[in-house]
């Protein structure tokens, strides 16, 4: 795996009101933290691009509002923001994808003559998977860190329900196996960073 010297590290949303086990259920991969810590680490570390993305959600009761607390990032996000050799963005959006926020997360990677982003954050199957395929569409070449991502247990219609990780899985599946990413995992892309 060629990772260029201005990739990108997407962020996704990891914000405390993740936390809240009674408003979003059960989740998966409890690695995901350490992974997604490992990855801010490497690309400050090699003077890469990292971008922050926070969702700042227009529901009433929803913990990710703005106000609230579980607004902010998970502390461990928060205080690696500004650390970086690289340069660095703060973007917010209401909506899945993290192309459709202030500032214009495109534009901003077009004026860096950035072609490569690796996404990570929450939730697996909702705004890193619509980042990453947008991503994929606009023709960045992406890669899905899929083990620095977690989700939670879903419901869809007709009573269906589908575990966190069965979810994960899908998504993982969609992404690769539709051409809108590469999904691998964060040692590589860390080991990559390093090279």
């Amino acid at each position: 795996m060629e990772i260029t010297q201005n990739a990108a590290l997407v962020v996704v949303d990891v914000q405390a009101g993740f936390e809240e086990e009674a408003y979003w259920g059960p989740r998966n991969n409890p690695a995901a933290d350490g992974n997604i810590a490992g990855l801010i680490d490497a690309w400050q570390a090699s003077g890469r691009p990292v971008v922050f993305v926070r969702h700042d959600s227009p529901k009433p009761d929803s913990p990710l509002r703005v106000g609230y607390p579980g607004n902010d990032f998970k502390a461990y996000v928060e205080e690696r923001r500004g650390k970086g050799g690289g340069p660095e963005l703060l973007v917010t959006k209401s909506v899945n994808s993290a192309f459709y926020g202030t500032p214009d997360l495109g534009a901003w990677l077009g004026a860096a003559g950035i072609g490569q982003i690796v996404v990570a954050g929450i939730q697996t199957n909702m705004c890193a998977e619509t980042t990453a395929r947008m991503a994929g569409n606009l023709g960045y070449e992406v890669f899905f860190a899929l083990d620095a991502t977690y989700t939670f247990d879903g419901a869809g219609p007709w009573g269906w329900t589908l575990g966190a990780e069965e979810l994960a899985r899908a998504t993982a599946v969609s992404l690769h196996g539709g051409g809108f990413a590469k999904v691998v995992r964060s040692a590589e892309l860390i080991a990559a960073a390093a090279e």
